[in-house]
């Protein structure tokens, strides 16, 4: 396993020799790296971002519990599992550092494979719910994020658009005649159809910023940050021809067409974010009623100033 992939250890311990002695324990299966200043462990751990803390109780200036309290106090840094070191043989310490959210203890003096196993635990655990915070961000069929993940997005963008007062441009998108499309060809076909779509959106986006959601049933949603309406009826256009021209694969050769409609935030239209969304909703509702496999921008006349 290269470096790269390993998984990050941060141990918090003024004693040298308990940072080489677990640094030795664990560098072949880890990377490990160490801090010796326990006012400095609060900033290294935001920096660095270990996947798992070994955190010494005692120490000069701020013991273990001071910082435990501090790691879980602080956005970033409280779900990294901390894994307390000490030497103390006391059920009531134990108790109050597993009530300040350790995750485990290990005493000293270490045996290997006790410090291995426990470390492993921790890393197990967490690539768990890694996995499962994943699929909870993400539609299982198309592999594209999904709503809830949308919200997280949405509030971000929308907030740095307003700070630097850039433009922010929503496309509503929905496969025409898809019920149809269905019943015609099966579901297993329209499950083709919906994975195809989701493919050509990906591959039209190029900036890292935009951002192709599956909004539920056969609709979708991109968010083009700093995108104004020219350039969004651009990309709008490019993705309706693309999915216009692109097979979806099966027993037949299919294809289907979509709808799009857009709608762009500028710095000082007073809207929120549902009433955005709800704007590229009636938009894609107008290109629906207009014929279909079309694109059709919400007119700046009917955005309040």
């Amino acid at each position: 396993m290269s470096n790269l992939t390993k998984n990050s250890i941060m141990i918090i311990d003024d004693e040298k020799s308990n940072i080489i002695a677990l640094t030795d324990i664990l560098n072949t299966e880890y990377r490990v790296y160490a801090v010796r200043a326990s006012l400095e462990a609060i900033e290294a751990a935001e920096r660095n971002m270990p996947d798992v803390i070994l955190l010494d109780i005692i120490m000069p200036e701020m013991d273990g519990y001071e910082v435990i309290s501090e790691l879980k106090s602080e956005k970033a840094t409280a779900d990294i599992p901390v894994i307390f070191i000490t030497g103390l043989d006391d059920m009531s310490a134990e108790e109050k550092g597993l009530a300040l959210g350790a995750a485990d203890y290990i005493t000293k003096p270490f045996h290997s494979s006790i410090v291995k196993l426990r470390v492993k635990n921790q890393v197990k655990i967490l690539d768990q719910f890694r996995t499962i915070e994943r699929l909870s961000l993400h539609d299982q069929l198309t592999g594209l994020p999904n709503r809830r993940n949308f919200e997280t997005r949405m509030n971000h963008e929308w907030g740095r658009a307003h700070r630097e007062k850039t433009p922010l441009s929503l496309l509503m998108i929905d496969i025409d005649n898809f019920k149809h499309y269905n019943d015609s060809f099966g579901h297993q076909q329209g499950d083709s159809a919906l994975v195809t779509a989701a493919k050509t959106f990906r591959l039209a986006l190029k900036r890292p910023g935009d951002f192709a959601v599956r909004w539920g049933g056969e609709e979708f949603i991109i968010l083009l940050p700093n995108t104004n309406p020219d350039g969004a009826m651009e990309v709008a256009e490019l993705l309706r021809r693309n999915v216009e021209n692109t097979v979806i694969p099966g027993r037949i050769e299919t294809k289907v067409t979509v709808s799009v409609g857009v709608r762009t935030w500028t710095y000082g239209q007073d809207v929120t974010i549902d009433e955005l969304i709800t704007n590229a909703d009636t938009a894609l509702y107008e290109a629906k009623r207009l014929g279909r496999n079309r694109v059709y921008f919400f007119p700046t006349s009917n955005i309040k100033r």
